[in-house]
């Protein structure tokens, strides 16, 4: 056919038209790192500090140095017990929010260099270091960009309370990251809990180029909004640049359609919401049913488990945790044992068959993320008694989806991806059955958390004056975790303007840690210090306000726990 120069203008115009109308065709994909960490499926958390002595989350500074001498202090036993549970690495609390130091540093008299520990020699990061080169293990670690000596306390984010002394913590902080992150070997992951606002982007391009980051504007990994070890489901591991250069990325966060790759780390404790040793805890272990049920949340949603271990005041971890980390070690393995088939492929169905009726009750299909999220939504299909039947379905699969169903025979199983974006590429699907003793998938919720009224704003009489307004959130902020809070009208012609409103971490003003939501006059706040009965367990709001119109505003503020 002959093609005239306006048909092929048209042709060039129509096809152009089609690339710029899909703008999904290229979704975002990880960094080479960021596969390697999806790759590790579990880490292990260390959290050992002088609260460990004090029975508390938080240091009160209440310990003596002369008490901290661990003197069973046993990093291989760390290691081993890391690599009973299948973890691939261990990120080490070295600071914690009270400001303690587990290595040599140069930069205050609160550490390790000043307790009897091996005569003022020992070096907890060195000793860990050592041991993870041994086992295998790759190294991350925390160093809290607080400090409660300086004023930055819980929530800070390193913000001093006293502008005036900023310019100094910086530098110490700035030191001591320096420090880690060139005495001790290849770091392969730094953790900067509730984000990082002191700049240090210098320091981790020049020692830690391909460490990956939890939270801060340097974030390539974030918090999925609660300690619960449960991924949402969908499971999107990209967000939205913009959403992610604030360092403060969660859950809520996810967007299929966004532009950049920020998986979630699932942290959680094997001790209820203790994160460190306490005396006569051993009723707060976590049963393997429920850790079951957060292997089969976190990593069976494409996520990574970050489990925590609490070494006691010996320095070792118990022997009853130790136990338990086994056990879960071994449920895992089982889940894999009983593989009943397995093939890779591209393309909207991929087909396993097999020779006679075979029992499956378990499939795990994992996307190539080299190309992003392809898949938009799927179903897995049995075929029994040559007709093909709906066995589960699903919307997102990423690095890895394991689906669960009630045990049935098959003569094949296929995968049928219903929605997509580009050809789906599928690096594995595979059958399996598992025994009922070693499965316990995670229940989706099946509602929201219903809203609560706070209390506290029921005595507020707001006037046409700004007032400035702090409401004690903590009654029902209990635990980590996002929270939604807005003011609703109930009566009265009254508007209300709110100028301003702030998240209080412990007393401390947390902008990082409030976000707008869509809705007129409601905010999330991100929780992500533990809370506790104490000062440091308080969340209040800060909101400047007040209500203008012939007749008062009336209404209520109301909170629920949305992760």
């Amino acid at each position: 056919m002959k093609t005239t120069a306006k048909h092929s203008i048209v042709l060039t115009l129509f096809l152009l038209s089609g690339v710029l109308a899909q703008p999904h065709t290229l979704p975002a994909k990880p960094t080479p790192e960021q596969v390697a960490w999806h790759e590790m499926e579990i880490e292990m958390f260390v959290h050992f500090a002088p609260n460990t002595w004090q029975n508390r989350e938080y240091d009160d500074h209440s310990t003596p140095l002369k008490k901290i001498n661990p003197t069973q202090l046993d990093t291989d036993q760390w290691c081993e017990i890391a690599r009973s549970f299948g973890a691939k690495q261990i990120i080490f609390v070295a600071k914690h929010v009270g400001g303690f130091c587990m290595w040599q540093t140069d930069t205050t008299d609160y550490s390790i260099k000043n307790t009897p520990y091996k005569n003022g020699r020992g070096d907890v990061m060195a000793e860990l270091e050592k041991s993870c080169q041994k086992y295998g293990l790759k190294l991350g670690v925390y160093v809290y960009p607080g400090d409660a000596q300086w004023g930055a306390d819980i929530g800070s984010g390193g913000r001093t309370k006293d502008p005036a002394q900023q310019e100094a913590y910086n530098e110490v902080f700035r030191t001591q990251l320096r420090e880690v992150l060139t005495k001790y070997g290849e770091i392969s992951e730094v953790w900067f809990d509730g984000s990082c606002v002191i700049d240090v982007s210098d320091i981790l391009r020049d020692h830690a180029p391909k460490a990956m980051v939890f939270q801060g504007p340097q974030a390539t990994l974030r918090w999925p909004g609660s300690e619960s070890g449960i991924a949402p489901d969908p499971t999107w591991q990209t967000v939205k640049k913009q959403d992610a250069l604030t360092g403060v990325s969660t859950g809520k966060h996810s967007d299929p359609e966004g532009d950049m790759w920020l998986p979630m780390e699932m942290d959680t404790t094997l001790l209820d919401h203790r994160w460190f040793w306490g005396p006569d805890r051993d009723h707060m272990l976590k049963s393997l049913d429920h850790l079951m049920k957060i292997y089969y949340g976190s990593v069976g949603r494409g996520s990574v488990l970050l489990l925590n271990a609490s070494p006691d005041t010996t320095g070792r971890i118990p022997a009853s945790h130790a136990r338990r980390y086994q056990e879960f070690g071994k449920a895992i393995r089982r889940i894999t044992q009983k593989k009943k088939g397995q093939t890779s492929g591209t393309g909207r169905l991929l087909e396993l068959r097999f020779s006679q009726p075979t029992p499956i009750n378990h499939v795990i299909t994992m996307e190539d993320i080299g190309h992003g999220h392809r898949v938009r939504a799927y179903e897995i299909e049995g075929l029994i008694q040559g007709t093909w039947t709906k066995l589960t379905s699903g919307v997102s699969i990423g690095y890895k989806k394991i689906d669960v169903f009630d045990t049935v025979q098959v003569e094949g199983v296929r995968l049928h991806v219903t929605e997509a974006v580009n050809n789906p590429v599928i690096a594995s699907f595979a059958a399996y059955h598992v025994s009922a003793r070693d499965s316990a998938p995670i229940e989706n919720p099946g509602q929201a958390n219903p809203w609560q009224e706070v209390a506290a704003w029921k005595t507020t009489t707001l006037t046409t004056q700004w007032q400035i307004l702090d409401i004690d959130l903590s009654p029902y902020i209990l635990a980590p975790g996002q929270y939604e809070v807005e003011f609703r009208k109930t009566g009265g012609s009254g508007v209300l303007e709110v100028q301003k409103a702030m998240a209080l971490m412990a007393g401390t003003e947390s902008p990082h840690l409030i976000t707008k939501l869509n809705q007129l006059h409601a905010w999330n706040i991100n929780r992500t210090a533990q809370v506790t009965s104490g000062p440091k367990g308080r969340t209040a709001l800060r909101v400047k306000v007040r209500a203008t119109g012939k007749s008062p505003w009336r209404g209520d503020l109301v909170i629920r726990k949305s992760q």
